[in-house]
Order: structure tokens, then sequence, then C-alpha cells
């Protein structure tokens, strides 16, 4: 008897130990199922989707209840066309849409596209160094080497202006704070119209913040010189297509014949899409076996890039808030009503007007985007809060 009951023991130990161990095998295939995930194109079934509480709950880790609170959130905090998406995981937890199709509509995604730009001159940046482009760039280079158009320079201070001042506004160029029109033609964007807003930078170079979207109508410029296409084209080819990205629209800029016709960074795209773009940030700039992105970029906007302290000029932001092309919301402090309470400090977004934004948080495996296409003030960062909100913390 005595060796039964110690043969019972040890059997009773090993189905324990069994069974811990296919746990902990089917929870480290979990997690590496979602890191290995990457969405088909939409046209072939696209993003996987969960609808029952139960298996948001259990296989996103998103609390449901919260889910549908920010569902209803979303749909009261404005009455513009919009559709919304929450990704966790690999998986969409929330789609909202009034009007918009998250799949197809590729009305414009305002400054979200300053993000998506800053993203692409990376790309452009990294294969250059492999001496397939026609230039050679980096970040600290200076950006009107590669911009022809501009010369004469309307202000000589603008040599000094590095592409990576171009993204994180702090290039002097054309400032929000002005009150210049964002969009016109190409004399006017380069400071040849005799427009002295345009003409003039409003600081020196690296010495102050002002928001500003014409700094990044000029990185489209340089995007062309170093690739030798139109942004739009090596956009398309080199950051869309390898994401499986199948709707998009693209602005442009007329320059007759001294400047020629060219896009500028503007550019329309779904929520579905948009999310693709985010996910491979959070991926590590991977999608299935090919790097997309490079990981120095990603790393790079994890912080500011920059040393400015003095308050944003239009909106008195915190200058920290501003990496390359991409924002960090945890910083902000207050300002404009934007605060980033709630939100964890890894996570990286770009609002942009009318309630459009584009954001992934690496520590919650989390991505959230709202396109509507239209202009206009709303609570970026309570979405991105709620969002992060509902993910059940382990």
């Amino acid at each position: 008897m005595p060796v039964l009951a110690l043969s019972s023991r040890s059997w009773g130990f090993g189905i324990a130990t069994f069974l811990l161990s296919l746990l902990l095998t089917l929870i480290c295939m979990n997690v590496y199922a979602a890191q290995d995930y990457f969405p088909p194109l939409e046209s072939q079934g696209g993003w996987r989707k969960l609808k029952d509480p139960d298996s948001i709950r259990r296989i996103a880790g998103m609390d449901p209840k919260k889910l549908e609170a920010l569902s209803d959130w979303l749909r009261r905090s404005d009455d513009r066309n919009f559709a919304a998406v929450v990704i966790r995981r690999g998986y969409i937890v929330l789609e909202e849409e009034r009007n918009n199709s998250a799949i197809s509509n590729a009305t414009r995604v305002a400054s979200c596209s300053k993000a998506v730009c800053a993203t692409v001159l990376a790309i452009a940046s990294e294969q250059s160094q492999g001496g397939t482009l026609p230039c050679k760039m980096r970040f600290d280079d200076r950006a009107f080497d590669y911009i022809p158009w501009a010369q004469p320079l309307s202000d000589p201070r603008k040599s000094r202006i590095t592409v990576k001042q171009l993204l994180n506004h702090t290039s002097g160029i054309c400032p929000e704070a002005t009150g210049a029109p964002n969009d016109g033609s190409w004399d006017y964007i380069l400071g040849h119209s005799g427009d002295v807003r345009t003409a003039q930078l409003a600081f020196d170079p690296g010495t102050a913040c002002g928001y500003s979207t014409h700094a990044l109508a000029h990185a489209s410029l340089v995007c062309e010189t170093v690739t030798g296409k139109t942004y739009d084209q090596y956009a398309i080819e080199a950051l869309f297509k390898p994401l499986g990205i199948e709707h998009w629209w693209f602005q442009y800029y007329e320059g007759g014949e001294k400047y020629g016709r060219h896009p500028s960074h503007g550019l329309g795209m779904p929520a579905r899409d948009l999310a693709r773009i985010a996910y491979c940030m959070l991926r590590g700039g991977r999608w299935n076996d090919r790097q997309v992105i490079p990981r120095w970029f990603i790393d790079e906007t994890a912080a500011p890039t920059h040393d400015v302290k003095t308050p944003e000029l239009r909106w008195k932001l915190n200058p920290q808030v501003f990496s390359h092309g991409w924002e960090l919301p945890a910083r902000l402090t207050g300002e404009d009503g934007r605060s980033g309470d709630g939100i964890p400090a890894d996570a990286r977004s770009k609002p942009g007007s009318g309630g459009q934004i584009l954001a992934f948080v690496p520590s919650l495996d989390l991505v959230v985007t709202r396109q509507t296409g239209s202009s206009g003030q709303w609570t970026f960062e309570e979405y991105l809060r709620r969002a992060c909100n509902a993910v059940i913390l382990e």
C-alpha cells in the first residue's frame, strides 16, 4: 500500500506539472500569435474582429462594458460623420461608423498626415544609406540641400534648417501662430510670393517651437529629391503597399512652369488603413517578414527630438510633446484643454483637426484611430485615454 500511495502521489504531481506546462505553452502561443499576426488586405478579409463580450475579455483583454461606454461616448462626442477603430492584440474590439466606412472612406485625415510623412521620410533615409536612391539623407542633414525649388532662399537662415526640424516644429518656417493659410501654390509655400510670413522665418532654427504645416510640405519635397519619385508615388510603394493599404488620396499644390505640380504631405485614408501604419509601428516596424519602417525611427519617436523648452507658439503646448512627426500625448499638461493624464508614457499619437487621430501604445499592445474628413476641435486625448482605460491590466 505505501508503494501504491507514493505512486499515486507521483502520478498526481506529474499530471499537475503537465497541465501547468500546457497552460504556459498556450499562454506563450497566444502571446506569439498576437505578436506575429498581420492582417490580410481588406479586400481579402482584412482585420480579424471580436464581437462577443466573452471573447473581447478573454482573448483581447479588454473590458466589454468600458468599450460599450466608449462607443457611446464616440457617438456623443460630436455630430460629425466618422469611423473609429480600437485594436488590441491584433483584434478589432471596437468599430464605430457614422456614414463613414472604416474600410473605404479615404477623405482627408488632416494633420495625421504629418506622422505619415515623417514615417515615409524615415524609410527614404534608411533606404538611401544603401546607395539605391539618388541621394543619401539623414535627419540631421540640412533640409534645403534637398529642396532646389526654394532657391534663392527667401531667408538665409533657412540654409541651417535640418530635416529633423521640419518634422518636430522647430524649423521656424511659417508657424500656424502667424495666421497664414496652410495651403497655397508652391511659390507661396517656399517664400517666393511676397508674403513675409512664408518668406521670413519666425525664429532661428532650433530655438523655439511653432507648429508648422508648411514645414511638412517642405518635407514632401525633400522626399522627392532623395528618392527620385514624387512623394505620393514613393509613399505608396515604400509604405502603403507593403502594409496592405488599399485606399488613399493625396493633396497637390500647383507651381506653374517654374515650380511644377507636386504632392504635399496632405492625404486621406480610411480608419482601418490608418491603423495598419500604427500597428506596424507597434510591431517594431515589421510587417510579416519585412522590416518596413526603420527600428531607429520608432525608437526615436518615443522621446522629443529637440531640446526646446519654451511653449509652442500657437497653443502654448509643452514643446516636449513633439517628436519626428508623431506626438507624445502623455506629456500634455493641460494647455489648450489637452491633458495626458491616464495615457501611458510610451504612447505615440497624431491628432488632426476635425477629430482625426492615429495612435499606438506599445505597453498595452493597443492601436486607436478615428477618421472624419472634417475640421475643427475635438477632445483627442479623451478618446485615447478611454481606450487605454478599457484595457484589463493583468
